[in-house]
């Protein structure tokens, strides 16, 4: 369903399935403050975003501390999407003992949490920004939940969410430019994909990246000169495509990646 979403309309759908984050974690917490986000969640009454700053490997970029009644929030989110239309952000936090603190915080700007705007090449209408947080305070009642936190393979699960991004993307131009070899291509990763297969599930992701830029390429190429014009599907999917091609990348598709586009340092 997300690739057919996003084969329409790639901004919503990436909206939309961040959206869908807060809503399961809402819906599972064992904080009953919390569970009752989850209704108003499902039917669009309220609306999530995600700030994924303190989940990334590496350094926090958000850290969590402990204060009494809930916790205190310092440090930036990096891309934070639906700025302005999500009425909670689904936050990740740090803290030193490395425990992982999953929150709901207000998408509103105030003394303690400041956003910049930030100017994407594709999916601009997503109303991206960076968050800034400084002593920034969470009550107890919106914390979702505390977890170790582990560094380790991103779920097949979510990189097949973060594929599904990249065969809309190609799916809409083999409809465009009618049969062509693509079509098999595009089976034969959505395939590999579907196996969820922690071996090569990231190496499937790379390439379905990989497809979405040369599909793009292609109908740009079928197009001609009319590609350059904004008004054109042509370049907004080849914008879409270098979008999905980076979006969310991780290590492992990263190096796939670069060994399909055959781009090698010398020795």
């Amino acid at each position: 369903m997300i690739e057919a979403l996003a084969s329409g309309c790639l901004t919503t759908t990436f909206v939309w399935v961040q959206h869908l984050g807060g809503v399961i974690e809402a819906a599972k917490s064992e904080n009953e403050h919390v569970r009752e986000w989850a209704a108003p969640l499902c039917r669009g009454e309220r609306r999530a975003g995600l700030a994924l700053g303190g989940a990334v490997p590496g350094p926090p970029r958000l850290a969590a501390r402990a204060t009494y009644g809930g916790w205190t929030l310092n440090g930036s989110s990096p891309f934070v999407s639906g700025w302005g239309r999500v009425d909670v952000i689904y936050t990740a936090a740090r803290t030193d003992d490395g425990q992982l603190v999953w929150a709901l915080v207000d998408a509103r700007e105030s003394e303690t949490l400041s956003v910049e705007r930030l100017e994407l090449v594709a999916l601009n209408a997503t109303a991206t920004v960076r968050a800034d947080f400084r002593e920034h305070a969470v009550p107890a009642a919106r914390v979702m939940s505390v977890v170790p936190y582990r560094e380790g393979p991103t779920p097949p699960e979510v990189l097949r969410i973060h594929a599904s991004l990249a065969l809309g993307v190609a799916r809409r131009c083999c409809r465009l430019l009618g049969g062509t070899s693509l079509d098999e291509d595009l089976a034969g990763v959505r395939a590999e994909l579907d196996r969820l297969d922690p071996l090569t599930i990231e190496a499937a992701r790379g390439a379905a990246g990989e497809l979405a830029l040369r599909a793009a390429a292609g109908l740009a190429v079928e197009t001609g000169s009319p590609s350059l014009l904004l008004s054109g599907h042509a370049q907004r999917l080849v914008r879409e495509a270098l979008f999905c091609l980076v979006y969310a990348l991780r290590p492992g598709s990263r190096a796939a990646l670069l060994a399909q586009l055959d781009v090698r340092r010398p020795a």
